[in-house]
């Protein structure tokens, strides 16, 4: 089991990674944030909304899905986020530099942190 600042390192080891955060999407804030590039406490409220958004989209289209993660692109940039379904609330967002990443890498590697991660 990994703890949150051991999960965060293994996601900036990623080709490309440029800032991830674990955040608690009860209260939009981060929980643990490591890199640069981004102003992590703003992506965290945001990205909250993003998350309560599609949340209450999904109950009104009657779906009984869980989301496996989000995927916002950018011109150089992308977005990840995935709510934990064995921890809910919490969601891991990381952000990556299009050019130099591996998108199913990176959408595997976050997965796995669920599985791991203790908080």
């Amino acid at each position: 089991m990994a703890n949150i600042k051991d999960s965060l390192d293994t996601l900036m080891s990623l080709d490309g990674a440029m800032a991830a955060a674990v955040v608690d999407g009860n209260s939009g804030m981060a929980l643990g944030k490591i890199g640069s590039g981004v102003d992590l406490d703003v992506a965290a409220a945001g990205n909250t909304e993003v998350v309560r958004s599609k949340m209450k989209t999904m109950k009104a289209l009657g779906l009984k899905e869980d989301i496996e993660d989000i995927l916002i692109t950018l011109g150089t940039q992308y977005h990840i986020i995935r709510p934990f379904v064995t921890m809910p609330g919490l969601f891991v967002y990381l952000v990556l530099d299009k050019s130099r990443a591996n998108l199913a890498m990176a959408r595997i590697k976050v997965q796995q942190i669920e599985k791991t991660l203790t908080v």
